[in-house]
């Protein structure tokens, strides 16, 4: 077991291989996010009140300098689903304007582009990337390839949910910028797996979550905006920001860090996981989990004879792969109620794909026991 097992609060009776669907919170950092839900509780006028602003700017402030920009340019949401809908929402698309995606994009995203392109009358183009990956270069100009003189928007994940692929935005981004189309990048999986400077990315808008890889407690995550293009935003929620009594400097964190009554102590213990990634040499944790995501992608490559989707440049503790022919969900079950593995399996473009996430309390048994599992449960001709 990894010596960081135990400073989490994981069963240990399950293999847990899906840290990428909600992430998994530090015993320290947890323990932090819950003193101050008790001091909130203990004095709720004060701390809701009086004490609000200072509390949200220095953990803004904190996150920013983790993130490569300033605390103006950044506002904690409870995840990037929000921050991407409070985005996409703002946008005044018509007909014979277009929205270029790609063809790997999270689920409910995808529907949130289909929900607003027929509810406005804009083109939503899904732009193939083609497998496997083997360069940035040829990745990012068969993306780009799709832009048309329609396309004002560009929407497009750092690192992909279902395939896991780590994709060439900032060289999209500067293209984009050349050309004068807004870039909404959804970094949901890139906090925590790979460092980031968001002032020289090139996204104009960049949402991520803080609960997945940075180990946050659950309901904090970002929006980052430009300044040249916050004004661009109208609020996801309209409250006591706007038309604001007592104007901070940024009519950015006023329209959008107040939502109402609500808990912000899974923002305010975001310092806590990054003091927690600091004290644990996490570089070094990132760097063994992409070690051992090569290794399981190798494994199961050869279990499989299918090829893998990428080379390792282009994935880091998340790694995914085809599978054969075979009932997804009713696997994904198999192996979790025969073998206590947590991992994912889903249907993407008709076929297959398990996605393998590997976190600091993972080791070469987790790897161990999902291998063993697979080869006793793949089809015989895949052994």
């Amino acid at each position: 077991m990894s010596y960081l097992a135990d400073k989490f609060l994981l069963r240990e009776d399950v293999v847990f291989l899906n840290h990428g669907s909600f992430g998994a919170t530090p015993k320290p950092v947890f323990e932090y996010y819950q003193s101050l839900q008790r001091q909130l509780e203990s004095q709720p006028v004060a701390f809701l009140g009086r004490e609000f602003e200072a509390r949200m700017q220095e953990s803004r402030s904190i996150l920013a300098r983790y993130l490569g920009t300033t605390k103006e340019n950044i506002v904690y949401l409870p995840n990037a689903t929000q921050a991407i809908n409070t985005v996409a929402r703002s946008l005044e698309l018509g007909p014979g304007d277009q929205v270029l995606t790609s063809d790997h994009e999270y689920g409910a995203m995808d529907r949130l582009w289909r929900f607003l392109a027929e509810k406005h009358g804009f083109e939503l183009k899904y732009q193939t990337i083609p497998l496997p990956l083997t360069s940035a270069a040829e990745t990012a100009h068969a993306f780009l390839a799709g832009i048309s003189r329609a396309t004002k928007v560009i929407f497009l994940s750092h690192i992909t949910s279902t395939t896991s692929l780590l994709l060439p935005v900032d060289a999209i981004c500067g293209k984009a910028r050349e050309l004068g189309i807004l870039t909404i990048i959804d970094g949901a999986h890139a906090p925590g797996q790979i460092a980031l400077d968001l002032d020289n990315l090139g996204a104009d808008f960049y949402a991520g979550n803080l609960h997945k890889w940075l180990c946050a407690p659950k309901g904090s995550g970002f929006l980052y905006a430009r300044p040249d293009v916050q004004d661009h935003l109208e609020p996801f929620i309209l409250s006591w920001g706007w038309e604001s009594d007592n104007p901070s400097t940024s009519a950015f964190i006023d329209h959008h860090e107040w939502q109402g009554t609500r808990d912000p102590a899974a923002y305010l213990a975001v310092p806590e996981a990054i003091q927690f990634f600091k004290e644990n040499n996490w570089e070094s944790v990132q760097s063994a989990c992409h070690q051992l995501a090569i290794e399981v992608q190798k494994t199961v490559s050869e279990l499989t004879l299918i090829p893998p989707l990428a080379d390792p440049e282009f994935f880091l503790q998340m790694v995914s792969f085809f599978l054969p022919p075979l009932e997804h969900e009713t696997f994904q079950k198999h192996l979790y109620d025969e073998y206590q593995i947590e991992v994912p399996i889903f249907s993407w473009k008709d076929k297959p794909v398990m996605r393998v996430s590997i976190q600091g309390y993972n080791d070469q048994s987790d790897i161990n026991a999902l291998c063993d599992a697979l080869g006793q449960l793949l089809p015989p001709a895949c052994n």
